[in-house]
């Protein structure tokens, strides 16, 4: 039963997701069929990249959306086996103090996001005839640190100056 005598939103949680969706999605097979014979006998090289991207939703103080971007590609003995890109986005209402919002922008929204995001990469690569690609537990922590810590050396003053 809500308490009428609240305002609005005094239920909701401190993250609150309204939605969540696939942005942008792309996967390549450009040495198919030709590369399946190829991983039959050769060990695959796998590169996987991970960003993450920020915006505040126009009209609001407190809602943003945060785009997980993942990156992978797959060759064999030099030759594409696939190229995958997905932004997989969703928008949070945030109902917390100011000085943590950085943080659950770049640590707990990604952290919602990342099992959907792993699920879909896993279904497009197994879809595109691969083994399916099953990304590991992002430390979204140790990202937001490095972030900061690259920030703080770039606002330091030259040595010298």
């Amino acid at each position: 039963m809500a308490d009428s005598n609240k305002p609005d939103g005094a239920n909701a949680g401190p993250i609150v997701i309204s939605g969540q969706y696939i942005k942008d999605l792309s996967f390549e097979a450009p040495g198919a069929p030709t590369i399946f014979a190829k991983l039959q006998s050769n060990q695959p090289e796998l590169n996987v990249s991970v960003d993450l991207g920020v915006a505040k939703m126009d009209g609001s103080d407190n809602t943003y959306e945060v785009t997980i971007v993942l990156g992978a590609d797959m060759k064999v003995g030099g030759e594409v086996g696939f190229v995958l890109e997905l932004k997989y986005a969703g928008v949070f209402t945030l109902n917390i103090a100011e000085e943590h919002i950085g943080a659950a922008l770049m640590i707990e929204c990604p952290r919602l996001l990342f099992p959907y995001a792993r699920n879909i990469i896993s279904d497009v690569t197994r879809d595109g005839g691969f083994v399916p690609l099953t990304l590991q537990p992002i430390d979204f922590v140790a990202l937001y640190q490095k972030r900061q810590e690259t920030l703080a050396q770039e606002n330091q003053p030259a040595p010298g100056a």
